[in-house]
C-alpha cells in the first residue's frame, strides 16, 4: 500500500520540523514544507498531495484560511487546519473553507493520526458519492440507456435491462425488482419505480405489483400468470380496466 502524501504549511520552522518528524514516525510521506500561502498553493498544484496540514495564522499577506480557500476552489484536496487559536472568530472564518478537521497546537501524535485518517476517509466517501451521483445523472441524460436501470446491490450499482424484469413488488418501505435470475431489494416507492419504467412496457396491476406486459402469459381472475413464474400476481379491482386496454383483449 502506497504511503499517504502530505503537504505541511507552517511558518514556524521548529513546529514544521516537529510535525514532519511525527508524520514520518506515523508512516506518512511529507512531500514538502511551505511557510506561506502563495507557496502552499503552488506546491499543492505541483505535487497534488493526498492531504494538506495548514496553519491558520500564517505570516505574510495571505493567511492560511485564504490559502485554503484558493486550494479548495482549484484542487480537490482535503485540508486540516493547524492552530493555536481556537477562538470563535477564527473558527468561524475557517469554517467557510470547509476544512476536514482541526488540530490544536501543541498536539499529540495520536490526535494527528486520528484527524488525518478521519479526514481521508471522509474525503474518499464524498468522492464516491459524487462519482455515483454524476454517473446516475449521465445515465438519466443518456437517451440510448432508456432500456436500462441501475439498482444498488451490496454497495454496487448493478445494470439491469428492463426487458429482463418480470415484476416489481412492494414490501413496506422497500420494493423488490424480480428478474429471471435475480432479486434486487431497494429502498424506494412504487410510484418512483413506476416513473422510471416505460408505460408501454410495464403496467401496475395492483397497489403492490408492477409487471412487464410481454411477460404475461395468462389471466385467471383474480390473478395473472407470468412466464416461468409459479407465483400468481393479484389484479387489483381499480387496475382491471387499464390492464384490459394494454393486453389487447378480444
Amino acid at each position: 500500500m502506497s504511503k499517504i502524501n502530505i503537504l505541511i504549511t507552517e511558518d514556524e520552522s521548529i513546529v514544521a520540523k516537529d510535525i514532519q518528524m511525527s508524520l514520518k514516525k506515523l508512516g506518512y510521506n511529507v512531500v514538502a514544507i511551505c511557510n506561506n500561502g502563495d507557496d502552499a498553493i503552488r506546491t499543492a498544484e505541483e505535487h497534488r498531495p493526498d492531504i494538506i496540514l495548514m496553519d491558520i495564522m500564517l505570516k505574510g499577506e495571505m493567511s492560511g484560511i485564504e490559502a485554503a480557500d484558493q486550494i479548495r476552489k482549484r484542487l480537490n484536496i482535503p485540508i486540516i487546519f493547524l492552530t493555536a487559536y481556537a477562538d470563535e472568530s477564527t473558527l468561524s472564518k475557517a469554517k467557510i473553507t470547509e476544512p476536514y478537521g482541526y488540530i490544536i497546537k501543541p498536539f499529540k501524535e495520536i490526535d494527528l493520526r486520528t484527524t488525518i485518517e478521519m479526514a481521508l476517509y471522509k474525503h474518499q466517501r464524498e468522492d464516491e458519492v459524487k462519482k455515483e451521483r454524476d454517473f446516475l445523472y449521465s445515465i438519466v441524460e443518456n437517451k440510448d440507456a432508456k432500456d436500462i436501470i441501475f439498482v444498488k446491490s451490496n454497495s454496487r450499482l448493478v445494470k439491469v435491462r428492463t426487458k429482463d424484469i418480470y415484476f416489481v413488488e412492494a414490501l413496506k418501505d422497500y420494493v423488490v425488482i424480480n428478474t429471471s435470475n435475480a432479486r434486487y431489494t431497494i429502498h424506494s416507492t412504487m410510484k418512483d419505480i413506476e416513473r422510471k419504467l416505460s408505460p408501454n412496457e410495464f403496467i401496475r396491476v395492483h397497489r403492490s405489483f408492477i409487471v412487464r406486459i410481454d411477460k404475461i402469459v395468462a389471466i385467471e381472475q383474480p390473478n395473472l400468470i407470468l412466464e416461468d413464474e409459479k407465483k400468481p400476481i393479484p389484479i387489483g379491482g381499480s387496475y382491471k380496466d387499464e390492464l384490459a386496454k394494454k393486453i389487447n383483449q378480444v
